[in-house]
């Protein structure tokens, strides 16, 4: 099965699109946001590992039903699982905004020996030596991961059912596009980290403005598939 050079060729293209597939601005916007408020090289490669893995989970479930019953996607369906990843964005966006007012400097007011003082406060929290448990650390970027093969599904599929409609031909072809973007997302992961963990190196106002920066991109990214695909469904 392996010696087929259409098998091979299938199979290394699709791992070279899993790789690609892990650049796109929505998976970028997401999995930036959840960095920026875990700056780690340890916890990045976590973070786009188990988006890599949830990714896959959803395309393999979806996939199989496609292959086994000849199933096409509906295109409403496509619009609502896109519509979906793009309100996530907005929400990771927005929480990541809210944890950063939260924890905003400000100006703190007040007397000692009847002399007025001010000073800078953060209600930062503080760091500790205490580490959630690696699986409640790792349900977010698996959930984020399954959202977001929910809504790229039906052009896998359509690639995917394009070149064959064997059940354990494509979802051979689907398990390796995963897994290139599963590396790719882990390689993007650690490279999106750097920044991140050396502006908190530097000091914690720059560390505040790379979280506001990543706030920002995400929900300009879901407003902007939200204002896309209001025009395309216009635009039909």
């Amino acid at each position: 099965m392996l010696q087929d050079p259409q098998l091979l060729s299938l199979i290394g293209v699709g791992f070279l699109l899993g790789l690609r597939h892990a650049l796109d601005s929505d998976h970028l916007a997401a999995v930036a946001t959840v960095l920026a408020e875990r700056p780690s090289l340890l916890a990045s490669g976590a973070v786009g590992l188990w988006w890599g893995i949830g990714h896959t989970l959803t395309l393999l479930l979806v996939g199989s039903v496609v292959l086994a019953w000849g199933i096409r996607i509906p295109e409403e369906f496509e619009l609502l699982a896109e519509s979906g990843v793009a309100v996530l964005l907005i929400v990771l966006g927005g929480t990541l905004a809210l944890k950063l007012y939260r924890e905003r400097w400000h100006v703190h007011k007040h007397h000692h020996d009847g002399e007025p003082h001010i000073h800078f406060h953060s209600h930062h929290r503080q760091e500790d030596h205490r580490h959630p448990h690696w699986m409640i650390q790792s349900i977010r970027p698996l959930c984020i991961g399954m959202a977001h093969g929910l809504a790229g599904s039906a052009a896998v599929m359509l690639m995917i059912l394009s070149t064959t409609k064997e059940m354990g031909t494509g979802l051979l072809s689907i398990l390796v596009f995963g897994i290139g973007s599963i590396i790719g997302m882990m390689v993007i992961g650690l490279t999106i980290s750097v920044p991140v963990i050396y502006s908190r190196s530097i000091n914690h106002r720059l560390f505040g403005a790379v979280q506001g920066l990543a706030s920002i991109a995400s929900v300009s990214v879901g407003i902007w598939m939200l204002i896309k695909l209001a025009l395309s469904a216009a635009g039909e």
